[in-house]
């Protein structure tokens, strides 16, 4: 099993408007980058479950191969910049992905 931080370069978040989160992560290489894709371990199902959230809260996943990234959309739980909102740029939201392993 290999964990997110061993085949990504890098993960990140950050807002796409104040409504919705981009989850970014950039694979070391582009074996690893078509290994991830090739094995469907990245999939809205076991992100629903890594952020506790419905399935249909998994807007996209889209696979760039140019960049060997993937990046998710989803709706932000609190609309940034609202009362309770504790990270108004989206930039901490990655966290949920670092736990995730892979058998690649």
């Amino acid at each position: 099993m290999k964990r997110m931080l061993d085949i990504a370069r890098v993960v990140r978040s950050k807002n796409s408007g104040p409504y919705e989160l981009v989850l970014d992560v950039i694979l070391r290489d582009r074996t690893l980058f078509d290994a991830l894709r090739a094995s469907g371990q990245f999939s809205p199902q076991r992100l629903a479950a890594a952020y506790g959230v419905p399935l249909s809260e998994i807007r996209r996943i889209v696979w760039f191969a140019p960049a060997n990234a993937v990046k998710v959309v989803m709706p932000r739980q609190i609309v940034s910049g609202s009362p309770g909102d504790s990270d108004v740029y989206g930039a901490q939201q990655h966290a949920p992905l670092l736990d995730l392993e892979f058998d690649l």
